[in-house]
């Protein structure tokens, strides 16, 4: 398979995956765009790979975990994204509107996790991996992984929690 036919055939799998993980479309674009473009040139030793697809969502993770520019560097902002948007089919869409908001509210509390924590989650419940190949692509032990996964959710969990009470001191 030449470049250009993976580039083709991969490209819309590859920017979801990219999207899940920086939860901004516009970054996402420049993150595949960044990888493909080193893809390309060593893209002889990369389809010798056992996985190039795999080789090279490996790239986009490395590539989003050290992103250097100064307006992402830490904060990553949801802009309108919505999970809806990525065709999931798995997601049986009861009220519009209320799974909207629902999908908006998942995206702002995501932005709020480090970029370690967000990886671990993605990873973990959109490619369906383990914990050892969750740690063999981060560079940690399954017991970090299993501890940042704990942190990002009981932090996921306590945003959900108080935002109940937010709006109830609103409305008052």
């Amino acid at each position: 398979m030449t470049f250009e036919q993976f580039a083709v055939a991969r490209l819309p799998s590859l920017l979801r995956y990219a999207v899940v993980l920086t939860g901004d479309r516009e970054l996402a674009q420049d993150v595949v765009q960044e990888v493909l473009a080193r893809a390309q040139v060593r893209w002889r030793r990369i389809s010798g790979a056992d996985s190039p697809e795999a080789y090279v969502r490996r790239m986009i993770l490395n590539e989003y975990l050290s992103w250097r520019r100064t307006w992402a560097v830490r904060n990553i902002h949801a802009v309108g994204e919505r999970l809806v948007d990525l065709g999931d089919a798995r997601v049986s869409v009861r009220d519009h509107a209320q799974s909207i908001v629902e999908a908006d509210e998942l995206w702002s509390r995501l932005a709020s996790l480090g970029r370690k924590q967000r990886a671990v989650l993605v990873l973990r419940y959109y490619e369906q991996l383990d914990d050892d190949a969750i740690g063999d692509l981060l560079g940690c032990t399954a017991a970090t992984v299993r501890s940042q996964a704990s942190k990002a959710l009981k932090t996921l969990r306590l945003s959900s929690e108080l935002q109940p009470r937010e709006l109830a001191k609103e409305k008052s």
